[in-house]
């Protein structure tokens, strides 16, 4: 076989290492850039935090290499005071001073259930062998406040020792703890251990009938079959109904373990003079600058011909130089594509959901000379703060439904016109999903019952049967 050598010309991407840390950080949601942040404080010298005190005062000129106090409101205006406290339908919460960082604090310790069960037999005059048997049932109970496990099964656990009418009486124990309903097997029994703390109507004697042997016709909504077995009328049953809905199907829910995540705006958005202007939340931009002290020593060091190897000083002010000026362009980036957002959702913010337009990665990609997967990392885990709430910058995208007028509307502004048709509706006569695909085929809107089904379940909206009430 003969040898030969041949010539190609090719053109590949090669990715550098700012240009891939700048694709990391862009990515990250504001509490992953503070721990890369954090990270890189640990590992380079040549960077700190500009609030951090610098004892080294030999230089005489400080260094200018530091995020920029830009990114504040434009022409000096301050945040909005709501900016600092509003709260969103989300993982979002107020904050409380301006040195708090949400994205740091921790929910305050709560008292378990187990916990709270305990102290209040502690202070019962039960003897030694009844006050183990009802710690070892709340030990038991779920995260809700049930008994799930049966008793028969708990007293084979304990072993022959125990009889089994002791499990009764120290179930019946814990079961008079507070809150009520606690150590119910099912929710019928839980509803039970709840009205009898009431005082005694005839609406509680009905309640209490139904949530003993009735609850499945109930949640059926089957209301002629409810007053035919408890031989009752509209208004009796509805007494009771009223009475059962009041009370808490999960009593220890509130002494869960909570997940409490706060989030921390990247931009905000304002109205100033009739436009709506986004801005970056000085409070999520990390505000770094090179450290004084290693830059002067590396500038000496470089002046009297010295060089620094790799992995030196040198390497790590680059490094340091990078960081800076990813982090700018990041925020950059997010607050040119929210100002793209807003302006194509400008109506959604003045009139809310209903107004929301259909709109897709391309569009905001094509008006800003980016790619769809630059849009897509921007959007993902960034948060606008708005004076409707704090909302990811991806919800403003969505799907679109044709108009029988050649236009199409948004998924969102559906799912709100489908809420407000429901909440408008005669409980009586709720709306099937066919009847809403009606009026809305009356306002021009093409949707199938399907579809409407498919945005009911979205909104957690009950279909119609489960919906009529008395």
């Amino acid at each position: 076989m003969k040898q030969a050598l041949h010539l190609k010309l090719s053109q590949h991407l090669t990715l550098t290492p700012q240009l891939q840390q700048s694709i990391r950080l862009l990515q990250l949601s504001t509490l992953e850039l503070e721990q890369e942040i954090e990270q890189m404080l640990s590992d380079n010298p040549l960077l700190e935090r500009e609030d951090e005190p610098n004892s080294y005062a030999g230089a005489e000129q400080p260094v200018t290499e530091s995020l920029p106090d830009a990114f504040g409101p434009q022409g000096g205006d301050a945040p909005p005071d709501w900016a600092e406290r509003e709260s969103a339908p989300g993982p979002s919460a107020p904050r409380e001073s301006d040195d708090d960082n949400p994205t740091e604090r921790q929910p305050a310790t709560a008292t378990t259930l187990r916990a709270h069960l305990v102290e209040q037999l502690a202070v019962m005059r039960l003897s030694p062998r009844d006050h183990a048997l009802a710690s070892t049932l709340a030990e038991a109970l779920d995260e809700d406040g049930y008994l799930r496990q049966p008793l028969d099964e708990i007293h084979q656990i304990l072993g022959e020792e125990i009889e089994i009418g002791e499990l009764q009486v120290a179930l019946a124990l814990l079961q008079s703890c507070d809150p009520a309903g606690v150590g119910a097997r099912d929710l019928g029994e839980c509803m039970h251990l709840q009205l009898r703390t009431l005082p005694q109507t005839p609406a509680r004697e009905l309640a209490d009938r139904i949530a003993r042997g009735h609850l499945d016709v109930l949640a059926a909504r089957d209301f002629t079959a409810l007053k035919r077995a408890c031989k009752c009328d509209d208004a009796e049953l509805k007494a009771a109904r009223d009475l059962l809905l009041s009370l808490d199907p999960r009593p220890g829910a509130p002494f869960g373990d909570r997940d409490v995540r706060y989030v921390t705006p990247d931009v905000i958005l304002r109205k100033i003079r009739n436009v709506w202007r986004v801005h970056v939340n000085p409070a999520a931009v990390p505000r770094l600058k090179i450290n004084r002290m290693y830059a002067d020593i590396l500038s000496r060091e470089r002046g009297r011909g010295a060089h620094a190897g790799e992995g030196g000083l040198l390497s790590q002010l680059q490094e340091a130089r990078w960081l800076l000026k990813n982090v700018q362009q990041r925020f950059e980036t997010i607050e040119r594509v929210a100002q793209a957002i807003v302006e194509r959702q400008r109506h959604f913010f003045d009139h809310g959901e209903v107004a929301m337009r259909p709109l897709v990665l391309r569009e905001i990609a094509d008006e800003l000379g980016l790619h769809e997967s630059t849009i897509s990392r921007v959007t993902t885990n960034k948060y606008l703060l708005t004076p409707r709430g704090i909302f990811e910058l991806k919800y403003f995208f969505g799907s679109h439904v044709a108009t029988d007028t050649g236009g199409a509307c948004s998924s969102t502004a559906i799912r709100a016109l489908i809420k407000q048709l429901v909440t408008s509706e005669d409980l009586k006569r709720p709306l099937s999903d066919s009847k809403i695909a009606d009026i809305l085929g009356q306002q021009g809107i093409v949707v199938a019952r399907r579809t409407i089904a498919k945005y009911r379940d979205v909104l957690k909206i009950p279909p119609a049967n489960l919906r009529k009430s008395l």
